[in-house]
């Protein structure tokens, strides 16, 4: 999971150096480019961890999360 990991890192810097309004319109543009190449690698990341919990799981089913408490 670290290259998805990485990938928010660097979408963050690429976030916060457009919300500065520093680079040109030519380097927004390479940034934001980058940005979307960087959020299908997360979209990807996020599947195969989904792919996983449901072959986890006996019915392929998620269910949503309820913690258990002692009573």
């Amino acid at each position: 999971m670290a290259k998805f990991e990485e990938s928010i890192k660097e979408l963050e810097k690429i976030v916060k150096t457009l919300e500065e309004g520093e680079p040109s319109l030519d380097e927004s543009l390479k940034k934001f480019e980058k940005g979307i190449s960087l959020i299908k690698v997360c979209q990807k990341e996020l599947e195969s961890a989904e792919n996983k919990i449901k072959e986890l799981t006996e019915d392929g089913e998620t269910k949503p999360f309820t913690e258990d408490t002692p009573e």
